[in-house]
């Protein structure tokens, strides 16, 4: 079993303030607008991504979507 600590009233030493650097929680949760759609994939396609998604413990449509939104925002800002 581990030893309980036991904390003393002593100086602890030189502190130092450390900026706030996580974002807000309403920065964390953004929801977008999202619309169903249906799509055929190859099988490779969608078996590489529910691999992946189970390795990273996420959903594989998350994955696909991210992908998706990724290459249209790199896409729509280069033109």
């Amino acid at each position: 079993m581990k030893q309980k600590i036991k904390y003393t009233n002593e100086p602890m030493g030189k502190l130092r303030i450390i900026d706030d650097f996580l974002p807000p929680p309403d920065q964390l949760a953004l929801k977008e607008d999202n619309i169903k759609v249906t799509i055929s994939l190859s099988r490779s396609s969608l078996n590489f991504f529910k691999e992946e998604a189970q390795v990273r413990n996420t959903s594989y449509q998350q994955m696909i979507r991210r992908i998706i939104d990724l290459y249209a925002t790199h896409y729509k800002d280069s033109r």
